[in-house]
């Protein structure tokens, strides 16, 4: 961790620009130097830091004017002076000013070396702190579904009505809106709190590992079979079960899972009796059912059965109101994890996040985030920080609808990560088997 941290030294004197410099970087800090105050708020203009050690004896702007110049910038800045013994009342007038502390020339190398270490450790706890607080206050009540646009307060009264109820709720949407933290939260509001959660994606497995990760298996059911094992339907009873990407479940398999569903009962593979099983179902997809029953891929009765209760989640595009409180989310969260200092998003690069239309919707926006971060030099986030595909929409297809744009992303992506299918489903936030699932649909090679 503590490599991550970044400290600029500001001195007049070359000795000590180098002799610090060179303590520091040994405890393995990155480190930057400045020769005057003038040169380090030039600096602070393009670079963000975690530390600044300023000296308060400077030619031109001495230390205690620019440290008033840093915190009237950004009031979070951590700053220690360094000044000499016979400077003592600068010191103290400094620590008003709100440096953290300070330091005496000439230095012990020992007591430098702790004071950073424990200023560091400080700063993270502050951080989780921080970022705890913020947490507790974008949740509420919804976990971290965030919205003030009128479909999201549609939304959240949805889930107040049937989060109370035992109730079969099928959640549609597309791609990155959400559907697995809405049922989350449906789960953890219900009486069934107490009981788990427990989902599979039917994009992810073939139709024979998924028959025995649901229903479980007996002793010699099958070649390897060495010992019977609990499906996790069993495993899910007394709380919630989420069938997440229902419609991509095989024929068989709706035919067993609708049997479950009207009798709450099921047989393991190779198992010669019943078992009973109570949970609560939530369903998801990104597939309009009603088009597959048409085109036969998807039975009819299964559906009447998981569809008593629909919450659509909106895309992006149709709350771009939203999108504002969910960038600065996102920007919270991983400015902690990713131990960086930019702390805003300009105007500018804001504009970009609202007008651009969101294929992926929330998790290609909390990736757009983290790309910006990783790249980003200043201290807000700029538009060339952002994907190249918010910057510079590709004229593309003459096809407009999501699909068409959602396969364009994916292909980019594809492309970037040379085809390395893991790291790909890893950057998009999804599973490697909705990511094949994808590839097959748009045809992609």
């Amino acid at each position: 961790m503590r490599k991550k941290f970044r400290i600029l030294v500001v001195d007049d004197e070359l000795s000590i620009r180098i002799s610090l410099g060179d303590l520091l970087r040994r405890d393995g800090y990155q480190v930057e130097v400045a020769e005057s105050a003038e040169s380090a708020l030039e600096m602070l203009k393009t670079q963000s830091f975690d530390l600044l050690m300023v000296d308060v004896k400077m030619p031109g702007m001495d230390g205690l004017e620019m440290l008033e110049r840093v915190k009237e910038d950004d009031p979070e800045t951590t700053v220690v002076v360094m000044t000499a013994y016979s400077s003592i009342d600068s010191a103290v007038q400094a620590m008003k000013l709100g440096a953290i502390d300070y330091v005496v020339k000439p230095f012990d190398p020992l007591k430098i070396g702790t004071l950073v270490k424990q200023i560091f450790e400080n700063e993270l706890i502050r951080r989780e702190h921080k970022l705890l607080k913020h947490q507790v206050k974008v949740c509420g009540s919804y976990g971290p579904m965030i919205g003030q646009s009128p479909a999201m307060q549609k939304l959240f009264e949805l889930i107040e009505d049937v989060s109370s109820t035992d109730s079969v709720v099928l959640i549609s949407g597309e791609s990155g809106t959400g559907k697995e933290v809405l049922a989350r939260t449906i789960h953890e509001k219900s009486p069934r709190s107490n009981g788990l959660f427990v989902g599979v994606n039917f994009g992810a497995f073939t139709e024979s590992l998924m028959e025995s990760e649901l229903f479980g298996y007996e002793k010699g059911a099958f070649t390897g079979a060495t010992t019977s094992k609990k499906g996790l339907l069993e495993i899910a009873s007394g709380g919630t079960f989420f069938f997440d990407e229902i419609g991509n479940a095989s024929p068989k398999m709706q035919i067993d899972l609708l049997r479950v569903l009207q009798e709450r009962k099921f047989r393991r593979v190779g198992g010669l009796r019943d078992e009973e099983v109570d949970f609560r179902v939530l369903a998801a997809t990104n597939r309009d059912l009603e088009k597959a029953i048409e085109e036969g891929s998807f039975r009819q009765d299964l559906y009447y059965r998981l569809n008593v209760v629909q919450i659509r989640i909106p895309p992006l595009r149709e709350r771009r109101e939203d999108i504002p409180a969910l960038s600065k989310h996102f920007l919270e969260v991983l400015r902690v994890r990713l131990n960086k200092k930019i702390s805003s998003i300009s105007p500018e690069a804001m504009q970009y996040l609202v007008n651009y239309d969101w294929p992926g919707n929330v998790r290609e926006l909390e990736n757009a985030i983290e790309r910006a971060l990783v790249v980003g030099k200043q201290k807000r986030i700029m538009p060339e920080n952002l994907p190249i595909v918010l910057q510079e929409p590709s004229e593309g297809p003459a096809d407009e609808s999501l699909d068409s744009w959602e396969r364009d992303y994916i292909a980019r992506k594809l492309e970037q990560y040379e085809w390395n299918i893991s790291r790909t489903a890893q950057a998009l936030k999804i599973d490697r088997g909705t990511l094949y699932t994808k590839i097959k649909k748009y045809e992609l090679s």
